[in-house]
């Protein structure tokens, strides 16, 4: 079957570029700190926008947020965020920058208590993926018990732009929660 001809999950019919995310990383089990914290950055851009925005501008975030390194990315002073704050290819929001910044100093808290953040992050679902059964893009929810637990600790750590919504999206992402439908070719693969 050619790429084309695969059935999808609908959300990521409008671009080539979601077509790709969709088909590549979306809903694939992440266990390396550095992509669980690129995408708390990119989700916590997205809050109120799309999601092919943020994807439009990944590389400026790749770029501006030192590779998303959290351990550089805590040193960051108010002059480098100043500067970022200037960059066109990243959304320009100053509380979402500087929560950037608030982010990976938690970030490193969190892998200094627990080893790493993925051991924390897979503990919301014990260790192992979610697996939905939606026929139909209505049926996925925006949150769940467990992005609800997990937004509830990530806030009480002093974590920043990370509500219920924000951490579904991370967990549909990372693959926490596996949310293709049934029906798309990457429900089991």
């Amino acid at each position: 079957m050619a790429a084309k001809e695969k059935s999808r999950c609908p959300w990521c019919l409008n671009s080539d570029q979601y077509i790709e995310y969709h088909d590549k990383e979306w809903g694939v089990p992440v266990h390396k700190d550095q992509t669980h914290f690129e995408f708390l950055i990119l989700e916590g851009a997205q809050a109120g926008l799309s999601w092919s925005t943020v994807l439009k501008k990944r590389e400026g975030y790749r770029k501006a947020f030192a590779n998303f390194d959290p351990v550089k990315v805590s040193r960051f002073t108010a002059a480098r965020v100043e500067k970022i704050l200037q960059d066109p290819s990243i959304i320009r929001n100053k509380l979402k920058v500087n929560s950037a910044v608030n982010n990976a100093k938690r970030f490193i808290e969190v892998q200094k208590e627990f080893g790493s953040f993925d051991k924390y992050i897979w503990s919301f679902v014990n260790h192992k993926p979610i697996i939905n059964k939606w026929k139909s893009i209505s049926e996925i929810p925006a949150t769940s018990k467990e992005s609800d637990a997990l937004s509830k600790d990530l806030i009480k750590r002093g974590f920043k732009f990370v509500g219920s919504t924000v951490i579904y999206a991370h967990m549909q992402a990372c693959g926490l929660v596996n949310d293709h439908l049934v029906d798309c070719w990457r429900y089991k693969n």
